[in-house]
């Protein structure tokens, strides 16, 4: 089937592929350095084991192991991805030129003057993470520790980051999501759940307290079920963060990881949730195989379901924030970005070449017979003809191609890596 077949089966129903494709092409997705190097970073003995519920699996060849190594990654990636990007980094992946060494409450904005250079180079936004994980000063505890000194610090690390968000978003002119998590709890049953909570809101709001532009820096606080080593609890629950940020809402926006709910429950239905009360909301999108696991994503149906809500909810006109957010190091680390990075493309083609004004109709004036038939209808439709056209007029390569661009590329330069 050719394309101009396929865009007129959409259009009987009256979508316009072009608009949803154009459409598409303006919509950040939020790309996460930290596949590329299993979350290692360039701030800590990269030997050490990973620490405060992070956890990778497996040991492919090829990780990056330097910051070039790892913007070239990168750069192999941008090739192989329709639509608009940005840049997702953790504190933990500061550039220190010349033995410029600071430890994470000392950081500064010149410490990621080189991805501000790779990001204006490309085009390309920036958003930011604190990193509350895998350092000494975790005691296991980090913003909720009872230890002064060691809260002390890492209220430090958030201010600095405060700071650091705010000269990537005027540096590149966009933006910039800053996100707020910590695997803080415990590993069996606590003795106090309030006392924690307490001074992690404390700390949150003394971070807070860093003066920032709020139109620039969108800090979020993001939520979680538990993490390896605090099964029992979790300073940060869902209930925390979203209370945080609903009684916050002039100075942070939540952020839903769809692997950070309980496995019965779907980030899709809380976007509109969500969207009812707040302005502006964030997303991680990964894939949880019963667990916060952060497989790579696909196009499954609750990637697909998030999109569709994002679109529907009106969340690409700025009201949500969309970043990925998963790390396999078992296969190729460049195919496992792009597999992810294009099936959220794929979802959000999907959801933009919907009729959802027609299904709405259908809904509201009860027809659900008909509503059933037209959904159930819709999925077979030629969408592949569709994605192929979005990626040739992208200028990357369509599905069935890419591919051997990435084996190419593990031979010539992963493979060295030893």
């Amino acid at each position: 089937m050719s394309y101009e077949t396929a865009k007129a089966a959409y259009a009987a129903l009256g979508v316009d592929v072009d608009a949803a494709m154009a459409r598409l092409q303006s919509v950040p997705v939020s790309l996460h350095c930290w596949q590329g190097d299993d979350v290692r970073g360039f701030d800590t003995d990269p030997s050490k084991p990973l620490t405060g519920g992070i956890q990778t699996t497996g040991n492919y060849p090829g990780r990056a192991r330097t910051p070039e190594e790892l913007m070239a990654d990168i750069d192999e990636v941008l090739k192989l991805c329709p639509g608009t990007k940005k840049i997702n980094l953790h504190a933990s992946y500061a550039i220190f030129e010349d033995g410029d060494w600071a430890d994470r409450d000392k950081l500064e904005p010149r410490h990621f003057a080189r991805w501000v250079e790779f990001c204006k180079a490309r085009g390309l936004g920036a958003d930011f993470n604190p990193t509350f994980f895998s350092h000494p000063k975790c005691d296991p505890l980090t913003l909720s520790s009872p230890n002064e000194d060691t809260r002390r610090f890492w209220v430090e690390h958030g201010k600095a980051c405060i700071r650091i968000s705010q000269y990537l978003a005027e540096e590149l002119g966009q933006p910039c999501t800053m996100n707020i998590w910590t695997g803080d709890g415990f590993k069996d049953i606590p003795a106090d759940r309030m006392g924690p909570r307490q001074r992690y809101k404390a700390s949150i709001d003394e971070i807070l307290s860093e003066p920032y532009d709020f139109n620039k820096v969108k800090p979020c606080i993001e939520s979680k079920v538990f993490g390896i080593g605090v099964e029992a609890y979790t300073v940060g629950s869902a209930e925390f963060s979203l209370t945080y940020a609903a009684m916050n809402k002039e100075k942070c926006i939540p952020l839903m990881d769809n692997g950070h709910y309980h496995p019965t429950e779907v980030v899709s239905d809380k976007i509109p949730a969500l969207l009812a009360f707040f302005p502006e909301i964030a997303l991680h999108i990964t894939r949880p195989i019963r667990w916060d696991s952060d497989h790579v994503v696909r196009l499954d149906d609750e990637t697909q379901e998030i999109c569709k809500e994002i679109v529907r909810c009106g969340g690409l006109d700025g009201r949500v924030n969309i970043a990925l957010d998963y790390f396999d190091a078992s296969i190729n680390r460049i195919a496992a970005w792009t597999v992810g990075f294009r099936s959220v493309q794929k979802a959000m083609l999907q959801a933009l070449l919907t009729p959802n004004a027609a299904f709405k109709i259908m809904q509201d004036e009860g027809r659900f017979t008909e509503l059933l038939v037209a959904q159930e209808e819709s999925k077979t439709l030629p969408f592949g003809e569709i994605w192929a056209e979005y990626c040739r007029r992208a200028g990357v390569p369509e599905d069935g191609q890419w591919l051997a661009q990435v084996q190419a590329y593990e031979r010539d330069v992963l493979s060295k890596r030893v």
